[in-house]
């Protein structure tokens, strides 16, 4: 479904990404794991087209997307959950998911999908007319989850998706990952929580300072001696 290659990408004269090659097929879960500052955002944001690689080529459903503007690639069904959730603090829960439907084909039948996505989010449900900052943190990010599911994602993409959130939550949050990929949606996930995400994971990628230094199934990561040494602590 996507495919990575050979990709180098960075901010103004920096090169944060070298020679990044990687591919998410359809129905996976897929995680990129990594250290803080090891350039997984930077990968996310490459493949939205909020930066433009300078070198390689980034193919989506067989379609050559490598210099595609933000907008056209969202248009081509790829959805970004961001880092930090980044709601709208003053509209209500109901307003920002409303705001999930940009996406031409996500808005022809908004409140079917909004029935739709509430059944995988109950807790959302009981918080439609709240303003979004008066939500806890594990709420706002189910509500960000919530509206990138309302944009009917082909491929849904999660930047840190447990970033402060205490562990009993991020389980839920990962729970609901796995309950969405259930309904057919590819979903490729960035992550400092190693463990956690490669428990969900079909595979995964290390990116080690802008490189792809290992890539295997989940369960083979786990038990790889270079990631239990440094991120698992064992």
């Amino acid at each position: 479904m996507l495919t990575l290659k050979n990709i180098d990408a960075g901010y103004g004269p920096t090169t944060i990404l070298q020679d990044v090659s990687l591919d998410v097929k359809a129905g996976e879960i897929v995680t990129i794991v990594g250290a803080n500052g090891a350039g997984k955002t930077t990968t996310l944001r490459t493949i939205v087209g909020q930066i433009l690689p300078r070198r390689g080529k980034i193919t989506f459903q067989g379609e050559d997307i490598t210099r595609l503007h933000a907008h056209d690639v969202v248009d081509r069904g790829i959805i970004l959950v961001p880092e930090g959730r980044q709601l709208f603090p003053d509209m209500t829960v109901r307003e920002n998911l409303q705001m999930g439907t940009y996406r031409k084909s996500a808005r022809s039948d908004q409140e079917s999908r909004l029935e739709e996505v509430l059944t995988l989010f109950p807790r959302v449900r009981e918080r439609l007319d709240q303003n979004a900052a008066s939500l806890s943190g594990g709420e706002q990010q189910m509500v960000a989850i919530a509206r990138g599911m309302m944009a009917k994602p082909t491929l849904l993409m999660f930047d840190e998706p447990s970033l402060g959130l205490a562990p009993i939550i991020v389980s839920q949050v990962f729970d609901v990952v796995r309950q969405i990929a259930a309904t057919g949606t590819t979903v490729l996930i960035v992550e400092q929580n190693v463990f956690t995400t490669l428990k969900v994971a079909d595979r995964g990628y290390v990116l080690e300072n802008g490189s792809i230094v290992l890539a295997d199934t989940a369960p083979a990561l786990l038990k790889n001696d270079h990631i239990r040494r440094a991120y698992l602590g064992i």
